[in-house]
């Protein structure tokens, strides 16, 4: 399944994200590697009040281990990585129903949004997902059309995110920007919150200097 955002890639971003909802989870966590080189871990916050049944729907192919064994099959530097359907060897991976498209939630693609991927019609997306790599405004609701759904964000391993962004990419038959070594998905598991998330502990009150004693 190709993502339809060729002609969107140079487009310049509209006016500024909205503000992003607090990451409250449920989490999960990609373990990539590269041949034999791991290249780190992603942690994604996932929103289930802005994009109930994205996050469901993810989650159930994290659950069901589908994610395990796929591959970062499309990299495009200065854009977005998209995996999540793919084999190492560029064939398909079978995938569950298409989901209703949520992209109208006021989540919008800014850098490190995690967002589903589809084909042109708007309520096609089943498993392929992508991280984007900048603010990709023009892909949100009602700016050029039906948009793609954000249903989370990166809140650790941006970097990785960005390494591989950087990696050498081919053709591999109908597919473009297809990394030459492949970027495989390890292991899709849910994770407690990140510990960079805790809220710090509240300052204690600043003391204040005794009273001055009246004078006579």
């Amino acid at each position: 399944m190709l993502l339809a955002l060729f002609a969107l890639v140079l487009a310049p971003p509209p006016a500024p994200a909205a503000t992003k909802p607090v990451p409250k989870g449920p989490f999960v966590a990609l373990d990539v590697a590269q041949g034999r080189t791991e290249l780190g871990t992603i942690t994604i916050a996932l929103y289930p009040e802005k994009a109930p049944v994205t996050v469901k729907n993810f989650l159930d192919y994290v659950r069901s281990g589908y994610y395990d064994g796929t591959i970062f099959h499309r990299v495009i530097p200065g854009f977005m990585i998209q995996g999540g359907g793919l084999t190492p060897d560029v064939k398909e991976k079978p995938g569950g129903e298409p989901i209703k498209n949520e992209a109208s939630n006021g989540l919008r693609n800014a850098r490190g949004s995690v967002a589903m991927a589809r084909l042109d019609a708007p309520n096609s997306a089943t498993s392929q997902f992508f991280i984007n790599l900048r603010p990709n405004y023009t892909l949100d609701f009602g700016i050029r059309g039906a948009g793609y759904a954000v249903f989370g964000e990166v809140v650790e391993g941006m970097d990785v995110v960005d390494k591989i962004a950087t990696v050498p990419t081919t053709r591999r038959g109908e597919y473009e920007n297809v990394p030459e070594v492949g970027v495989v998905i390890k292991k899709a598991r849910e994770v407690q919150a990140p510990a960079s998330l805790a809220q710090p502990p509240a300052a204690p009150p600043a003391s204040r200097p005794p009273a001055e004693p009246e004078k006579p």
